[in-house]
């Protein structure tokens, strides 16, 4: 039973990070490269900050905390006013993340999940399980990835068809 668990929730957690993806992607085909890199004001996030910091953050807690590699984030970055990178590097950034990340995920031995980690040293957080860590992350692409649905919604002023088709 522990072991059917354990697998369902890597393999849904892997899949609901690949559905993320594809709709960022369906977000970001729609966008110009001003539009990538527009922000509504200096406390709001562009599209382009939100996908380089769902990379550091996923790098951090996945690669980081559950994989076990160095921890090279630089968060503060990941918000710069001043980074205006081409649109293809802020793609490859977060796709390569992401594609390491879910198979970080997806190649984690079962008992690993309740091990102990430590994710973002010196964080209010403290120590998680990595089955935590996981759901965090999770949690945190699909936050994000509402963000940049919504904000492309707004700067197409259009459907985006991401969905079972409504009625109308």
């Amino acid at each position: 039973m522990a072991q059917d668990l354990a697998g369902t929730f890597l393999s849904f957690s892997e899949r609901r990070m690949g559905l993320a993806v594809k709709n960022i992607h369906d977000c970001i085909a729609r966008l110009t490269d001003d539009q990538l890199w527009q922000r509504g004001g200096d406390y709001e996030n562009s599209v382009a900050n939100l996908l380089l910091h769902l990379a550091g953050n996923i790098r951090q807690w996945i690669m980081h905390g559950v994989a076990g590699n160095p921890d090279i984030r630089q968060r503060d970055e990941e918000f710069s006013l001043t980074i205006r990178m081409p649109r293809e590097a802020v793609l490859r950034i977060f796709d390569t993340t992401l594609e390491e990340a879910r198979r970080v995920i997806a190649g984690l031995p079962h008992d690993d999940l309740m091990t102990v980690t430590d994710p973002q040293p010196g964080a209010s957080w403290g120590a998680v399980t990595k089955m935590e860590a996981i759901y965090q992350v999770v949690g945190h692409l699909q936050q994000h990835t509402g963000q940049i649905i919504l904000l492309t919604k707004q700067m197409t002023a259009t459907d985006l068809d991401l969905t079972m088709p409504r009625k109308r």
